[in-house]
């Protein structure tokens, strides 16, 4: 058997080095060793947004890119979307394992006793404008749980961290259906413990005066589908602020919100909104020829189209694809989904995208599956969010279960000046200008 090691050459010493290869990676502080004298610091990588670094070991979620595969805890994606509930998943994601049937019904009832808010934490959601951005509210609600539940911070106890992991992600619907009530002016509907995981967050959203509501069971599993389809993506932005912020030894509370301030952004979790607006300035089925050429000359860009891991059609988008069909079936179809789908035909048989292997992406159809449903733009992030948390919350744990992670801690080049004497204010002059 060959030996797994790599050769290095330094040709400023011309010292030889051998670098241990493990699954394909080496360890970057073995780089170390590599300098040019003993002033040296050593060697390091630069890697900058970590495009080809890997920040830990982990058994949760495998992506092929170039495939087209994703598995959580070596389970098909289609597989889960087709057989399991989002609580199923949640369980696969935190524990390792599907849950058994008795474990999954005790799963069910420890996440619904913790679907309701304190009556403070209600108060604070009052608390902000009308027009408030439903992910900044949530954001901040998330951080203030930390303040309601103090022993979160010790993260060092098996039993106090699920039962936190519990009060997330039972109390992440809550917190998100009343964000949308609140924009609206209407009143908050408290959680329906008789209702399933989307049933119930349906039903904080749009129950008004009947005395109970009945969620379209289409709708329901639906949105459960896309639930499991959001429910973790590998080492994202947001699951690495999860990890770094955790890594301090904050309480998963405030990790948590960290991590959906980090999905907030419309390079991450807003994605699915460009697309829409996308969609909007094309405004009709005829009008996509010209703007691929647009695009194909400089002008503008693909939304939902191409992805940092996927290099070929990315496997939730056909799902969502499969489910935006059955949605529709109930509310009638969305007129942007032509615009979509004639974008999508397009797209495929040219040239000028399939070398640069851009494929639809989950936003690309998500969007119009989520407005079809009944949502403004400004929640898709928030919706995002709720399922995501159980993917943060298992990659936390498993942050802190590795003996081999530290607080986290990246090294910098620095390229700014050398050692320099301070000028008394008064003879400082303004800096010159090329």
């Amino acid at each position: 058997m060959e030996k797994e090691a790599l050769s290095i050459l330094d040709q400023r010493t011309h010292s030889s080095y051998e670098i241990p290869v493990h699954n394909g990676t080496i360890r970057a502080m073995d780089l170390r060793q590599l300098k040019t004298g003993p002033g040296d610091f050593g060697l390091m990588t630069y890697d900058p947004a970590f495009m080809n670094t890997a920040s830990c070991h982990s058994a949760i979620t495998f992506i092929d890119g170039d495939k087209g595969i994703l598995r959580y805890r070596g389970y098909p994606i289609e597989q889960l979307a087709e057989k399991c509930t989002f609580l199923e998943v949640a369980y696969l994601l935190l524990f390792g394992e599907l849950p058994t049937e008795p474990q999954l019904k005790d799963w069910v009832g420890q996440i619904t006793r913790h679907t309701m808010l304190h009556e403070t934490t209600k108060k604070f959601l009052e608390g902000f404008r009308y027009d408030a951005h439903p992910m900044g509210m949530l954001v901040s609600t998330v951080a203030a749980l930390s303040t309601v539940y103090p022993e979160a911070r010790n993260v060092h106890d098996p039993e106090v961290r699920q039962l936190q992991i519990m009060r997330l992600i039972g109390k992440m619907p809550t917190i998100a259906a009343y964000t949308y009530r609140h924009s609206l002016g209407f009143p908050y509907v408290y959680p329906d413990n008789d209702l399933s995981y989307t049933e119930n967050f349906l039903n904080m959203l749009w129950r008004m005066a009947e005395p109970r509501y009945t969620a379209n069971p289409i709708l329901a599993r639906a949105l459960d589908i896309l639930f499991i389809l959001h429910a973790d993506h590998e080492q994202n932005c947001s699951a690495n602020v999860m990890r770094s912020v955790g890594s301090s030894h904050a309480d998963p509370f405030l990790s948590t919100a960290g991590a959906a301030a980090a999905l907030s952004g419309p390079l991450h979790g807003g994605a699915n909104e460009e697309v829409l607006k996308m969609l909007d300035e094309i405004g009709s089925k005829d009008k996509v020829p010209a703007y691929i050429e647009q695009v194909k000359a400089g002008h503008g860009k693909l939304m939902g189209f191409g992805h940092r891991i996927y290099k070929n059609y990315d496997p939730r988008a056909s799902i969502i694809k499969w489910a935006a069909d059955k949605v529709f079936e109930v509310t009638g179809r969305n007129p942007k989904l032509d615009i979509a789908l004639e974008l999508e035909r397009i797209a495929l048989e040219d040239d000028y995208f399939i070398k640069r292997k851009l494929y639809p992406n989950v936003d690309f159809y998500s969007g119009i599956m989520y407005q079809a449903m009944g949502f403004k733009p400004e929640m898709f992030t928030v919706l995002f969010a709720i399922p995501r948390t159980a993917g943060w919350l298992a990659q936390w744990q498993e942050m802190l279960e590795d003996p081999e992670q530290k607080i986290a801690r990246p090294r910098q080049v620095y390229t700014g000046h050398e050692v320099r004497d301070l000028v008394p204010l008064e003879k400082r002059a303004a800096p010159t200008t090329a």
